[in-house]
């Protein structure tokens, strides 16, 4: 059975989070891989669902032992779609397992229609204090083009809502998009800065071949902007954003302030705790002293019935030292914090020589207190650099 028995955390008080993936969307986009489905016609799949996140989470906090939590992040899908009583029930269920460490942040995903906006209000009165909205763009012909079924005019009066309901506000935005230029890009974000969020997400588009938009670029029906555009698009992102007061605390994520940050993605950016709840979510547990990852089954039919019988994860296993430490130097050196030089040190990097060294040298990399970050040059090629790095 994938619960495993007698599973004890080394550290009875390490803090643990939780993803909770809700899987139905109104459309499916077609640049989209996440484990998503139609929404149609499947209330009491929902029902079923609901009850399998509850007692997946109960089963998961009874293998972690006690735990303090540190976030809840709704994700998926369209988690706006979720009856915010639902959404009351899974909160209450995660605050009465593990005790908060304090007034935490509950985040939800939703999309910006009409419909959704009109349920702001309850998802607030039902617990979620920050809401991370996928706007995608404010031009009604990219809206289309990116299969949203949101208008640029739902998107603004749904943020003015949004912004009216929720402290902690985020939105999200697309770009690299075919034929997008960067006198455009600069207007889109110049438009949305008048929205009044604090948190904004922007991301590069990014084929995956098994999505609608990977199968139209394999064809030969458009192709996305070349490297050397990408990397303006992305530099006048970085420009436009900090002129506004927005800090880039990682690769995509930019805050008007530290408060603005999101804790959510911070804990699992440090290499923290994380219950995956929900078909196909990921998980990061320390169990019996040893970092773990999870995988729920994808399918809804086959979460349900293997919550039910004891077997939620289509896989689990313990992460080795260096399989770990290199997770952690992925996620770290995506932030402005960076990874800790004792961190790299697990896997053999040093500032005595080899690949470290030469990154530093290149002025890729800097090394303060301890701390190993990626500098302005090395951000835009960080992909490049983790290969480097750690092959």
């Amino acid at each position: 059975m994938l619960y495993p028995d007698a599973m004890v955390p080394a550290q009875s008080v390490r803090a643990v989070a939780l993803y909770v993936h809700w899987p139905y969307c109104a459309r499916i986009c077609p640049y989209c891989d996440f484990n998503v489905v139609r929404d149609r016609g499947r209330e009491h799949e929902q029902a079923d669902l609901v009850e399998a996140i509850v007692a997946d989470l109960e089963a998961q906090g009874s293998l972690t032992g006690p735990r303090r939590l540190a976030s809840i992040f709704f994700g998926g899908g369209t988690p706006s779609l979720l009856e915010p009583d639902a959404v009351a029930r899974i909160i209450a269920a995660a605050t009465a397992r593990f005790e908060p460490l304090g007034p935490i942040e509950i985040t939800l995903e939703a999309n910006p229609t009409d419909a959704e906006a009109d349920r702001f209000a309850a998802l607030r009165d039902a617990g979620i204090n920050r809401l991370s909205m996928g706007v995608q763009a404010l031009d009604d012909a990219a809206l289309k083009f990116l299969g949203r079924n949101h208008s640029a005019d739902e998107a603004r009066r749904a943020v003015a809502v949004a912004a009216r309901a929720f402290d902690r506000l985020s939105i999200d935005l697309i770009y690299a998009r075919p034929g997008q230029t960067v006198a455009g890009w600069t207007e889109d974000l110049t438009q949305a800065l008048d929205l009044g969020f604090e948190h904004i997400s922007p991301y590069q588009l990014t084929i995956e071949p098994t999505t609608a938009f990977g199968r139209a670029v394999a064809r030969g029906a458009w192709s996305p902007p070349d490297e050397d555009l990408a990397a303006d698009l992305y530099e006048t992102t970085q420009t436009v954003l900090q002129a506004a007061g927005f800090d880039a605390y990682e690769v995509s994520n930019h805050a008007r302030g530290l408060a603005a940050r999101s804790s959510h993605n911070l804990h699992v950016w440090r290499g923290g705790d994380y219950l995956g709840l929900g078909p196909g979510a990921h998980g990061r547990l320390t169990l019996d002293g040893t970092r773990t990852a999870t995988v729920a089954h994808r399918g809804i039919a086959d979460y349900v019935t293997g919550v039910a019988g004891g077997t939620p994860w289509s896989e689990h296993h313990p992460l080795s030292p260096t399989d770990a430490a290199e997770e952690k130097v992925l996620l770290g050196l995506r932030t402005v914090e960076g990874v800790a030089l004792a961190d790299l040190a697990t896997l053999g990097r040093t500032m005595d020589g080899g690949p470290l060294a030469g990154l530093i040298a290149d002025g890729f990399l800097e090394v303060d207190a301890g701390q190993v970050r990626t500098t302005v040059t090395g951000r835009p090629v960080l992909d490049g650099l983790l290969k480097v790095l750690l092959t």
